[in-house]
């Protein structure tokens, strides 16, 4: 009998495996080195093959199928057409599945016994269930149809260690080796750097991205990062697996590690792998709310989200984490590298697949879309961001995001800022604590103390205004000029927002009264510019009024 094995395994070729299956967990005899092994049985191979009576459904295999009707994968970026599982699928999942025990074998007309009272697979790790939607795909063809459709695959492996069937299907076996747990997990190749998901997956931007360069590794506090890896200690060697894993994932569509979209984000942005603590930002007064849903951004919705669709923020929304990295941009409101690969709206109004200025990402929601109320109630209310930021009607003013500013005379501007400058959204809205606020914190506008997510104080009040509660608007503007007397004059009473609207106005000079302080003179409420620097209001405010002759500046 001895004899006849060792000429089976010579031409099966399994006789460059024996020596290492011997020592892994595939070892399921008394002397294999798991925690599940048999109380008696001495064979190794005899869970899975036998030299006699075997089934047709593989070479010499000892093992009952499961019978079992699975939980398929599905997502709504796959382009696969995903079956029941077939060929070296179905095998691994006759022990895999947790519906078999693990002794059942037809070579054997009683069950082989394992300890503790083992039977099926334990619940851990090697039990994927029934329910396949939480693993990744398999028994599906993977040809050029499929890597034409799918845009972000590579051709498929014609050889190597990573390789399809004879049906050309992805399997099991196309990334496990059930014989040589020599890369862990029975890998058919060491992953480090996520060598084996490339082999097939090909996403655009990947190769400078920061997931798959940074060195950075986890500085022990906390929860590991990397709990599914542990045996790999940094950014790029974790690669893909940095959010995703491919079996028994948390987050079923994309196989995330977390269900709960941000949480993906925090594991490293939470300043215990990551170099800035991004998560604290989100505990602020002031947020985009990303944990507010889970689950309702899907990479395939429309850059313009439409109302009814439902508001909603993710990190996924405004960074790509197969393209983001640390660089910068000397354009003004240009794109860093944390948005590279970002889809936006245009300043016209149009969907573009990558945003090449900040204000493009953040027209996806605070343009077309927008809801309200407004944080001040003004005369002319708007809500379009991209409106706002538009040359309209020849007369309005607007902080310059979109175009240069109109104003050529603007006394109150600091170097280096001048009429012909440019800026960026986050030159306003940023985190409190990031490097331009003067902290140590991460820069965007992820959450700040002030709202809405500013930079630093900016009065929405009807309080007087100081340096210190109007510090967005000292950033750039000096309050004391003898250009115009009158914003001295007025700083002793009111805000800034009584009078100007910061993201853009009908009139000039951003003037756009905020009602609720301001109210109409005889029926009329407005702003009339007399000339170059000169102009005067018809209004009633705090009692005062105001009109041609009164408060002339």
């Amino acid at each position: 009998m001895k004899k006849l094995l060792l000429i089976l395994f010579v031409f099966t070729g399994v006789v460059g495996y024996a020596a290492s299956i011997k020592i892994s967990k595939h070892n399921l005899s008394s002397s294999g080195p798991g925690s599940v092994t048999a109380t008696t049985e001495t064979e190794i191979c005899i869970f899975c093959h036998t030299p006699h009576n075997a089934s047709t459904v593989a070479p010499l295999w000892n093992r009952y199928d499961s019978g079992a009707t699975y939980t398929l994968y599905n997502s709504s970026t796959t382009k696969a057409s995903i079956g029941q599982p077939t060929g070296s699928s179905k095998l691994c999942l006759s022990c895999h599945d947790g519906t078999v025990a693990l002794g059942m074998v037809r070579s054997r007309s009683v069950n082989i016994t394992l300890n503790s009272g083992v039977t099926t697979m334990p619940v851990g790790a090697g039990n994927l269930g029934t329910d396949l939607s939480d693993d990744h795909p398999v028994s599906f063809a993977y040809n050029a149809a499929l890597v034409s459709a799918n845009g972000q695959l590579n051709s498929p492996p014609a050889s190597g260690p990573v390789h399809l069937d004879a049906a050309n299907n992805v399997q099991c076996s196309s990334c496990h080796d059930p014989h040589d747990p020599q890369y862990g997990s029975f890998l058919v190749m060491n992953n480090t750097a996520s060598a084996l998901c490339i082999t097939c997956h090909k996403m655009t931007y990947w190769s400078a991205t920061s997931h798959s360069t940074s060195s950075t590794t986890w500085n022990g506090a906390g929860t590991n990062p990397w709990f599914h890896t542990t045996n790999l200690t940094t950014v790029a060697a974790n690669a893909c697996e940095n959010c995703h894993d491919p079996h028994s994932a948390a987050g079923k569509a994309r196989l995330m590690n977390y269900a709960a979209e941000e949480q993906n984000c925090y594991s490293c942005h939470n300043g215990n792998a990551a170099a800035k603590n991004v998560q604290s930002d989100f505990s602020k007064a002031s947020i985009h709310p990303v944990a507010l849903t889970t689950g309702t951004h899907d990479p395939t919705e429309a850059t313009l989200v439409p109302s009814a669709t439902g508001h909603h923020v993710e990190c996924a929304d405004c960074h790509n984490p197969h393209a983001a990295n640390t660089t910068t941009n000397s354009v003004a409101g240009g794109a860093t590298g944390a948005l590279i690969g970002v889809a936006g709206i245009n300043a016209s109004g149009s969907a573009i697949t990558t945003v090449t200025y900040e204000y493009e990402l953040c027209f996806r929601c605070h343009a077309d879309t927008a809801k309200g109320p407004g944080y001040v109630t003004r005369q002319y209310p708007n809500l379009n961001t991209r409106q706002e930021f538009q040359n309209l009607n020849g007369t309005n003013s607007f902080h310059p995001v979109v175009l240069v500013g109109r104003g050529a005379d603007v006394p109150s501007l600091k170097s280096p800022w001048t009429t012909a400058s440019k800026m960026g959204c986050t030159d306003c809205h940023n985190s409190n604590t990031s490097p331009a606020a003067g902290g140590t914190g991460a820069n965007g506008p992820h959450g700040s103390t002030v709202a809405p997510i500013l930079e630093r104080a900016m009065n929405l009040a009807d309080t007087a205004t100081t340096v210190a509660n109007a510090a967005l608007c000292d950033k750039c503007h000096t309050f004391v000029n003898t250009a115009f007397p009158g914003h001295t004059t007025h700083n002793g009473f009111t805000s800034c927002t009584t009078c100007h609207d910061p993201h853009g106005s009908p009139n000039k000079h951003l003037i756009n009264m905020n009602t609720t302080v301001v109210s109409a003179r005889s029926g009329v409420l407005s702003y009339t510019s007399t000339g170059t620097r000169h102009g005067y209001c018809t209004i009633v405010c705090h009692g005062e009024q105001h009109g041609s002759g009164d408060h002339n500046y």
